[in-house]
């Protein structure tokens, strides 16, 4: 009897390059977010003390 060869998917380790680039991207694109994110709020930020320095707000309340 002679052995047949069959055709197996061969089990591989991971990629060290593939993860890292994996990583990168997703490092990158999360750090992208956090930015705008933390942009946005110093938009809002300095939008209110534009807003107090004009006299268009007050952050004390008025007295009736």
């Amino acid at each position: 009897m002679s052995a047949h060869k069959v055709a197996h998917a061969t089990l591989k380790g991971p990629s060290v390059v593939k993860e890292l680039c994996i990583g990168a991207v997703l490092g990158l694109m999360a750090g992208g977010l956090w930015k705008m994110h933390h942009w946005n709020e110093q938009r809002k930020v300095r939008a209110f003390y534009d807003m107090l320095d004009k006299g268009e707000i007050s952050v004390v309340v008025e007295e009736e």
